[in-house]
């Protein structure tokens, strides 16, 4: 049997294990607003039985372990969701920068059958217009001067606006490679502070066993903001730590960084990721540095080079029939626009200083001839083949509705993705999460049975002292 000290010796132990079950409680309810922190439960086992005349008889309880409650399935899906979701993110915020350098405010509306539709009635779609419409207006009055003016100002405001968008989109360029840099440092952080948390985790639980609940979920919150700069496949070993490999070259191993990453020219500007010691450089799959890569060599260098192209053509046309014409004092040959692309393309500074020198007219002498101009004027309607056969109004727009397209699915994609990480997230609560009224409830049981094993204490030793005062 027992006895009276073996009862008093499970009244501690009880005492013991549900003033740990209060603990755990508390330490619950007070990472409830903690997004890291998964829920632990108290394991309690049934201590030895010893041999009594009766059978074996029972000698309490003791904690065995306080179990962190996680699905690493779940954990796994999360992290893969984090890299499309910031995959489409950094994509998103680079075409909406590029959207307000355009000046054009693009309506998308998304029907059943994704389609986009596009209001570019402002910025250079205006500017291109005005141009035209000022064209229009020299060839209706080809002799004043102040239509002429008026032509080069509106011409002039072209020019700027090709310029600026175009210095603009070199910016936006040159910001993404910046992010990327940024992200490139934040993940090589993260990695030295995953390879640092697997060796307190080691150090932690060989000595003493048991798992170190807090520090894993210290280090899975790290996995997971890694995985939202770049997509990783991870491992887990024997002793507890997280092998950490990305684009398949293995980057974290036990307690140890063995590679970070680095950026660096691919040739013409191209910022790329490399594995920093080997040298490698990585295929990325995901996460907002793949992102950033895809959209600056993607959808932004197309838009800057379809409005070189845009500029370009407009400056081979417009100047091949101008350099025909005859200016009011009878001079000719001279171009209406300088350079070659959006970053370059200004108005003859000749013309500028001397509207008369403006070549409107078919024929040297008659100051009254529009035929240069009016033939200007309608290059608004004409294909130009260098343009895949659309007008500049027409090609312009294209531009536009391709931006407008890659946007609206970048839009989508987030939308699907929040759709995933909604469910995925409540899929994790329903595990980890933290209830209040389930740790209040846990609370007020070890609360009880804290109270009852006093009791069971108290009684003991009252027993204790009456066998006592037997003997005197």
């Amino acid at each position: 049997m027992l006895g009276l000290f073996g009862t008093l010796n499970l009244g501690a132990r009880s005492l013991q294990t549900q003033q740990t079950g209060v603990e755990v409680a508390g330490q619950n309810l007070a990472n409830i607003n903690n997004t890291a922190y998964a829920r632990q439960r108290v394991d309690i086992q049934t201590s030895p039985a010893i041999s009594s005349y009766y059978g074996p008889e029972g000698t309490g309880a003791n904690v065995v372990a306080i179990t962190q409650l996680r699905n690493s399935i779940v954990d796994g899906q999360i992290q893969n969701e984090n890299s499309v979701g910031s995959y489409w993110q950094s994509q998103q915020s680079a075409l909406q920068y590029a959207q307000a350098d355009l000046g054009e405010y693009i309506n998308l509306q998304t029907s059943s059958t994704s389609s986009t539709s596009n209001d570019t009635t402002s910025g250079l779609a205006g500017d291109l217009s005005d141009l035209f419409n000022a064209f229009q207006s020299v060839a209706t009055a080809p002799s004043s001067l102040t239509e002429r003016q008026l032509l080069l100002n509106k011409a002039q405001t072209l020019a700027d606006r090709l310029n600026q968008t175009s210095a603009k989109l070199t910016s936006l360029g040159q910001d993404l490679n910046t992010s990327m840099n940024n992200d490139v440092s934040s993940a090589n952080s993260l990695l030295s502070d995953i390879a640092k948390l697997n060796d307190q985790i080691v150090n932690s639980e060989i000595p003493q066993g048991g798992v170190a609940n807090d520090l894993r979920d210290l280090r899975q919150q790290k996995l997971e903001q890694l995985s939202q700069l770049v997509n990783i496949q991870t491992s887990t070993a024997a002793n507890g730590t997280v092998s950490v490999s990305i684009g398949g070259t293995t980057m974290v191993s036990d307690r140890k960084v063995l590679d970070t990453l680095q950026t660096y020219d691919a040739g013409g500007g191209q910022m790329l990721v490399r594995a920093a010691t080997s040298g490698t450089p990585l295929t990325l799959s995901g996460g907002s540095i793949r992102g950033t890569i895809d959209v600056r060599d993607g959808a932004l260098k197309t838009l800057s080079s379809s409005l070189d192209t845009l500029a370009g053509q407009l400056i081979a046309q417009v100047n091949t029939l101008h350099q025909a014409g005859y200016s009011l004092s009878g001079t000719t040959g001279a171009d209406f626009f300088t350079g070659t692309d959006a970053a370059t393309i200004q108005v003859n500074s000749a013309l500028t200083g001397d509207p008369s020198l403006i070549q409107a007219a078919g024929t040297a002498g008659a100051s009254g001839d529009n035929s240069v101009a009016l033939a200007l004027a309608q290059l608004a309607d004409q294909p130009i083949s260098g343009l895949g056969n659309q007008t500049f109004s027409s090609a312009y727009s294209t531009i536009v509705s391709q931006l407008g397209n890659n946007l609206s699915t970048a839009n989508q994609q987030l939308a699907d993705h929040d759709a995933v990480s909604s469910m995925l997230s409540k899929q994790r609560d329903s595990v980890s999460g933290v209830s209040v009224d389930e740790e209040m409830t846990n609370l007020m049981q070890f609360q009880k049975a804290y109270a009852a094993s006093a009791k069971l204490v108290t009684t003991v030793a009252e027993m204790l002292d009456t066998i006592l005062s037997m003997k005197t």
